[in-house]
């Protein structure tokens, strides 16, 4: 069993964190959707085809359990990392890009020219000089 200086930090946040309260109540609404639905019908055999069929009731479903899913996440304090994951898929991109074999040397030389700006390899201008 828990200790309860293991379980104040938790107890804490959730009293706390408005979102958590509101995961929590959207939890539970979602889930008395569900049951509601499912009352109608008496017997496990006649609830579990009911389930089955009625996408109503599988969305319900789903919505209270990511609703608990981040409940939970709240209230352990457990963050999203949706931005640090969409920058290491952005380097990772980048990085396959500027070394593969096909397209490498040129994004390298189109990334130092954006970067450094665009130098003459053989030291002229560029123009015609009319000789």
């Amino acid at each position: 069993m828990a200790k309860t200086k293991d379980v104040r930090p938790y107890v804490e946040r959730a009293i706390k964190d408005e979102e958590f309260r509101s995961n929590i109540r959207d939890a539970a609404l979602a889930a008395r959707e569900v049951y509601d639905e499912l009352i109608g019908k008496r017997g496990v055999k006649g609830i579990a085809q009911r389930v089955a069929d009625d996408e109503n009731i599988q969305d319900n479903l789903r919505a209270a359990i990511q609703d608990l899913r981040k409940a939970a996440d709240r209230v352990q304090g457990k963050e999203s990392h949706t931005a640090r994951n969409t920058l290491l898929l952005l380097t990772g991109i980048a990085l396959g890009i500027l070394f593969n074999p096909m397209t490498g040397e040129d994004a390298r030389k189109w990334v130092k020219d954006k970067v450094f700006g665009e130098e003459d390899e053989f030291g002229y201008s560029g123009g015609n000089s009319g000789s």
